[in-house]
């Protein structure tokens, strides 16, 4: 099971710094948002169902990390200097970090720093594979490791590791080694050589052009998988 990462802007995350009655700077925003589909992660879209954290936040052990660096704990649920929450938006954090993260927090009300992310595990996914071309993931449940501010978000294709292929691969056998495919494919191939038909031709092209599309997907994550390797 490979650790995955998402990260969200500061326009759906709202992540700013507040001072409460207690006069202590806390973070606070969305480390994920549900529902709202995201930018291309490779090969498909995604996005998060509602409850998908509902679990994980109730029994784990999470932590609020500064850029995914465990040596940088700004706060631990267990604890509860990091209060996690669903609701109908997406997944609300409060992290009250410790007084040595006064640079941090500096960082944050400057808004040098405006983005969140989460690492998480995969345990429930569901594939829309209706459109061959345009695959969504729906993150039905997932097991929260840890929510960070961060200075770069990861870019997208360099958290989507083996699963990613994986899933990928089996889209591809789907849809290109198919046997029943592959026979309509032969057999419009038969019709247009015998009859010349230049609809069963159109359709002959689009079938092949959806195969090089998914092939190209395929290969292009295969070399990102192999340089995460290196």
């Amino acid at each position: 099971m490979d650790k995955e990462i998402r990260a969200f802007s500061v326009e759906t995350t709202g992540l700013e710094v507040r001072t409460d009655d207690d006069d202590k700077p806390k973070i606070k925003g969305y480390a994920a948002v549900f529902d709202s589909l995201s930018e291309e992660l490779g090969f498909f879209k995604e996005k998060i169902e509602k409850g998908a954290f509902s679990r994980s936040i109730a029994q784990n052990d999470i932590r609020a990390l500064w850029n995914h660096d465990d040596n940088y704990v700004l706060g631990r649920n267990k604890n509860g200097t990091l209060k996690l929450e669903e609701d109908d938006h997406g997944l609300r954090i409060e992290v009250e970090p410790p007084e040595w993260a006064d640079w941090i927090i500096e960082s944050l009300e400057r808004g040098d720093v405006n983005q969140m992310s989460f690492g998480f595990f995969v345990k429930k996914d569901e594939w829309d594979e209706s459109d061959p071309k345009n695959p969504v993931r729906t993150l039905k449940e997932v097991e929260l490791l840890e929510v960070s501010p961060v200075t770069f978000p990861a870019y997208p294709e360099t958290s989507v590791t083996a699963r990613a292929v994986k899933a990928m691969r089996s889209l591809f056998d789907k849809h290109c080694y198919n046997s029943q495919l592959v026979d309509d494919i032969n057999t419009h191939t038969h019709d247009h050589n015998r009859d010349g038909d230049e609809d069963v031709k159109t359709k002959i092209d689009e079938l092949q052009r959806q195969l090089k599309f998914v092939k190209g997907k395929v290969e292009l994550l295969e070399k990102i998988n192999e340089q995460e390797s290196e």
